[in-house]
């Protein structure tokens, strides 16, 4: 079996995104977090805030989107990485389309609402998929979060 090359540049933005994830997680949103990185530095973080603003829309990727786009002044990020946590929804998967992102690394997959679980896939064709960075970690945060809400 072949261990997954992983890149120290995608370990350290997971890391970031990780951060932005525990900032959602200290004021009750479900903890994802997100970092938009284009020329090796970081243009955008966010984390959910559907909670605080009343808004199903508000997810970490969108509100990185809107950073970014604002950072780099167009509507296309096709230089960009997206580091988020978790896999992106549907939606997010559209938006990422419509921005063009370059390049998606993910860290825990979501086998219920994720986007890979839609055929074709939502993303642009040429946006270039890497998952399960930080895997373990990135799960955990999630699921430590919902098991709070039950207990």
């Amino acid at each position: 079996m072949f261990a997954m090359e992983v890149d120290t540049s995608d370990l350290y933005f997971m890391e970031e995104a990780l951060k932005e994830a525990s900032k959602a997680a200290a004021i009750d949103e479900v903890p994802i977090g997100v970092v938009i990185v284009c020329d090796n530095q970081i243009i955008a973080r966010a984390h959910n805030l559907t909670e605080r603003l009343t808004d199903c829309t508000a997810h970490a990727e969108m509100q990185s989107i809107t950073i970014a786009q604002d950072h780099i002044g167009g509507k296309y990020l096709n230089r960009c990485t997206l580091y988020v946590t978790l896999e992106p929804c549907a939606m997010c998967a559209g938006a990422l389309f419509w921005a063009q992102l370059g390049r998606l690394v993910y860290g825990a997959s979501d086998p219920k609402r994720g986007y890979s679980v839609h055929t074709p896939s939502l993303l642009h064709p040429k946006t270039i998929v890497k998952k399960g960075i930080l895997e373990d970690t990135c799960s955990k945060i999630v699921k430590d979060f919902f098991y709070a809400k039950r207990i």
